[in-house]
Formats: C-alpha cells, structure tokens, sequence
C-alpha cells in the first residue's frame, strides 16, 4: 500500500446479508445501509451491501452461485475480511507496478488498454504473503459509488 492511496473500505464475506446487516445495526454503530448490490455474471452471483460506521465503508458480500473469491474464502476461511479496497489516482501506473513489476495476479477487473473512466481491480497478495485481496479503483473526482438507502 503506497501513501497516496486513499481507504475507500473494507471487504467482507459472509454467508447471510440479511443476518450479517442486522447484526451490525444491532450493535449500534451503523450509521447508514446501501441499497443492494448485485454482481452477476454467466457463472456466478454475489449480493452485497455497504455499512457506513463512522468514517469507514464496510462492504459485505454473500456469495450467491458460482466460483468466486468470495466463495472460496467462505469455504476456506469462514466469514471474515477478504479485501482492503483503495482509490488511486493512476490505475495503469498502478496496474503495471502490481502486475508487471511485482508478479501481482489480477483476479478480475480492468486490464491495459483502457477506455473510458472507473478502471478498477482486485489483486491477489495472498501469494505476497497478505491473508486479504486488494482492491484498486480509479474513481472519477466527486463520484460516490455507494447509494445509500434513504
């Protein structure tokens, strides 16, 4: 993690949305829920919400179907932190660090050449000796990504 990166979250897996937000609201902490997110593919789906609890994102995932990361880290692991998510300012600079420089896997997201803006991946470190994934986004100045529910 380098020092101009900024904290955008932390990445859960759990195994009930439901169950795993109710329990952190009735801890009386959360201060604001997302509206759901839904991540689907051909082979796989996840759902997914953001807790806001004072300064910090917490996104929780569930895996729904299919081989993600997120499943396998539930199955390996339990429920539990499996990512750190940052925003950068040069995701091609970051990418070509990460991936070409230090042998850094790309596990899914943005790769060279790129069009348009939001380039955004999730690397493996777990091969770097880091137990979570790290997730870079490039984020347009202004833009928040989470839709809280009102």
């Amino acid at each position: 993690m380098k020092k101009d990166w900024i904290l955008h979250h932390i990445g859960m897996v759990v195994r009930d949305l439901d169950k795993s937000v109710e329990y952190y609201q009735s801890m009386g902490q959360v201060e604001k829920v997302s509206t759901l997110l839904t991540a689907e593919g051909k082979s796989a789906k996840l759902l997914g919400k953001f807790l806001r609890v004072g300064s910090l994102n917490i996104e929780l995932w569930q895996p729904i179907r299919g081989a993600t990361v997120q499943q396998e880290f539930l199955d390996t692991r339990g429920e539990g932190i499996n990512h750190l998510a940052y925003i950068i300012d040069d995701y091609e600079k970051e990418y070509v660090d990460l991936v070409e420089n230090r042998g850094i896997r790309l596990v899914f997201g943005s790769k060279p050449p790129f069009s348009g803006s939001g380039q955004a991946g999730y690397f493996d470190t777990r091969e770097d000796g880091h137990n979570t994934l790290l997730e870079l986004m490039a984020i347009p100045p202004g833009r928040d990504m989470i839709r809280w529910e009102t």
